[in-house]
């Protein structure tokens, strides 16, 4: 599996190698062992698993959690195509307000980690794009928060030929500077170290499905 840093720091691209063949493809989209050596993290911990359906056109986010408690995830698009970007919105942060994006499809079957305290936004590029998420912490509503994938001072690539198609709730969420100047985004230093202790409860590594640790 291939590994690239992108411009968001902690924020990281995997690309699995695929396997082609008369009946299809074969491919694993997470692999431990090549996440465990690229953050240092004891493992990815799956609290939950979400999965959304999308038709061309649609933004989700950006979207992230109030830190602590904090949320990273691992996303893929097994069906169709997308823009996925990350936001880095960690005050203090080296890359505070810089963004990154992965074409996600069906080619090369790219994966992308968001460490915590970073925003997620996609674009669905195709009808029916499907996408993936492990987080490392279970959905809880009033954690959650959004910031405007169309606010100028990001100014997010959402391609010109696509008309944007956002809810209700994300239609209304403040920008980047609204977002500051409220209090409400992560700060770096406690992100960093929640993120450099996924995997862990009470600084112990959780114990793995086979018993091992």
């Amino acid at each position: 599996m291939d590994v690239r840093e992108l411009k968001v720091e902690g924020a990281l691209e995997f690309t699995p190698r695929v396997f082609p063949d008369e009946r299809g493809a074969f491919l694993s989209p997470f692999q431990e062992a090549a996440f465990v050596r690229a953050t240092g993290a004891p493992l990815f911990p799956v609290a939950q698993t979400n999965h959304s359906v999308s038709r061309r056109g649609v933004v989700r986010g950006v979207h992230y959690t109030v830190t602590p408690p904090g949320v990273a995830k691992y996303v893929y698009c097994p069906r169709g195509e997308a823009l996925d970007i990350v936001v880095d919105l960690r005050e203090g942060s080296p890359t505070f307000g810089a963004w990154d994006v992965v074409r996600m499809d069906q080619s090369a079957f790219r994966a992308m980690y968001f460490p915590v305290g970073v925003g997620h936004a996609f674009v669905a590029l195709a009808d029916d794009t499907v996408m993936s998420y492990m987080l490392s912490g279970s959905y809880v509503p009033e954690n959650e928060l959004a910031l405007s994938a169309m606010d100028p001072e990001l100014g997010l690539p959402i391609p010109a030929d696509v008309e944007p198609l956002l809810s209700a709730r994300d239609q209304v969420a403040p920008t980047l500077a609204e977002a500051r100047a409220q209090g409400s985004l992560p700060d770096y230093a406690e992100s960093r170290r929640l993120d450099q202790h996924l995997g862990q409860r009470d600084g112990r590594p959780l114990a793995r499905k086979d018993g091992h640790r």
